[in-house]
């Protein structure tokens, strides 16, 4: 199925909802549109304070199409200043990895289109600027803007003594940036990390963390009975022609930000149940998608008519949450399993697989003061072509990841996380057989994060 055959009352229907918001800007104010349109603050939606995580009420506003309270302005803005600084930042022949290493900078910011449109109907558009996204040949550094996270909705809510029933028909961007837990990729943790870092993070991921994000259009119907069942099937199409607002800044043939071609139309399944009992709440889900994915020629333009990448994620998730004032708990768990045929043969050397886990558990203090941990470990089969800088031609990393932070006020978290390597490409020593050590990539990173 091809992108453009999507049903045409949901495309008309987020035509009008980003003219609608992009045409209601009023005077900014000190707090997030959602709190303003609800006229809750918000440790109301957010675990502890700490954005974006969710609370129970949180997930209960954004399954009923983000339309709870009064219409409002609609515009919200949040920005990043940070430094980072890499334990080794110079390679083997002592080149620098990360010019911008160990500088303050204003790193990047975005603005938001959102709320209700009607009693069934909201969203929100992000939009986000990266200060220093790219550097040319001559060392010049070039910002970038295009779309981030995008999810309209079209929500009902019947409910009586003995049923609670929400459905509702979703349009985003970003397979799982529709989910309402946040054990997902699209709003998991990190939920900031580093982009300066010479070696900031994981050195591959799984379709499902983050490959297609902003690269897609996705049309999908949920339901959520009785606050404990939880169904969703999305189909994901590239976001081009009639779609293309969901993907500004990415397009075909753009040497920097190419835009993904998928070989037609990728499913996304989710399942979940979920329980509350008083200031517990337990969730427990699976999830997937297959997708196939065109390759490049030369010149960035995709190759109809040839053999694709096919990549199938099957993933379970679990979370906990403890809230009862002054204490936040939540505990996270994540693993995804890839399985890839690479029938073009210029990614992979063969069939190959990954394995991706991440834990993740947070304490929250009075919603300002907090503390979490976090480990991903990444497994995956040998492939002398898509791991060519391992020595071991294996992407297997362990990834632990410390963080303390402290929110003065509600709209403005300061942190400072850490991520430690016990392992990185197969080995703790000499991974890439030029005399580097998983520890060298180790990196602090400290930031602010405003929100407006």
């Amino acid at each position: 199925m091809k992108t453009e055959s999507f049903n045409s009352p949901l495309r008309i229907l987020s035509y009008v909802f980003v003219l609608a918001l992009l045409t209601a800007w009023h005077s900014a104010m000190a707090v997030p549109s959602f709190a303003r349109q609800t006229g809750q603050s918000c440790v109301a939606c957010h675990a502890g304070g700490q954005f974006p995580e969710l609370t129970n009420y949180g997930r209960l506003f954004k399954l009923t199409g983000y339309t709870m309270g009064d219409r409002g302005n609609p515009l919200a803005a949040m920005a990043i200043v940070d430094v980072t600084r890499t334990r080794n930042n110079q390679d083997s022949s002592g080149n620098t990895l990360s010019v911008k290493d160990g500088q303050f900078i204003l790193d990047y910011g975005s603005i938001f289109t959102a709320g209700k449109l009607t009693d069934n109907l909201g969203g929100f558009a992000q939009f986000t600027y990266a200060n220093y996204d790219n550097q040319d040949s001559a060392g010049k550094w070039h910002g970038h803007w295009g779309s981030d996270n995008f999810d309209l909705r079209y929500a009902r809510r019947k409910f009586d003594p003995n049923r609670d029933f929400i459905w509702g028909l979703a349009l985003n961007n970003n397979p799982g940036v529709q989910d309402a837990w946040n054990s997902l990729p699209a709003w998991g943790y990190p939920y900031v990390s580093t982009t300066q870092g010479a070696f900031g993070g994981m050195p591959a991921s799984t379709l499902l963390e983050g490959a297609l994000a902003q690269q897609v259009a996705g049309v999908g119907a949920y339901f959520y009975l009785n606050q404990h069942l939880y169904a969703e099937l999305t189909s994901y199409n590239t976001a081009k022609a009639g779609w293309s607002f969901l993907s500004i800044g990415n397009r075909a043939g753009d040497p920097i930000h190419p835009l993904t071609f998928l070989d037609g139309s990728s499913p996304y399944w989710r399942l979940a149940y979920t329980r509350e009992l008083g200031a517990h709440n337990m969730m427990v889900g699976m999830f997937g998608m297959h997708a196939g994915v065109l390759p490049f020629d030369g010149n960035n333009q995709p190759m109809y008519g040839n053999r694709s990448s096919h990549y199938r994620d099957v993933g379970l998730d679990a979370q906990y949450q403890y809230i009862l004032a002054p204490h936040t708990l939540t505990a996270q768990f994540r693993n995804i399993r890839e399985k890839i045929n690479d029938n073009t043969l210029t990614l992979y050397a063969g069939p190959a697989t990954l394995n991706s886990t991440r834990l993740k558990l947070s304490y929250v203090f009075r919603n300002k003061y907090g503390a979490s941990l976090a480990l991903s470990n990444l497994v995956g089969s040998a492939d002398s072509i898509a791991y060519a800088t391992s020595a071991n031609s294996v992407p297997n990393t362990r990834m632990w990841t410390p963080e303390l932070f402290y929110l003065p006020m509600q709209n403005l978290r300061l942190g400072v996380q850490y991520n430690a390597f016990t392992r990185y490409m197969g080995s703790a020593t000499n991974y890439d057989g030029n005399g580097r050590n998983a520890s060298d990539n180790n990196t602090l990173y400290v930031y602010a994060w405003a929100a407006f």
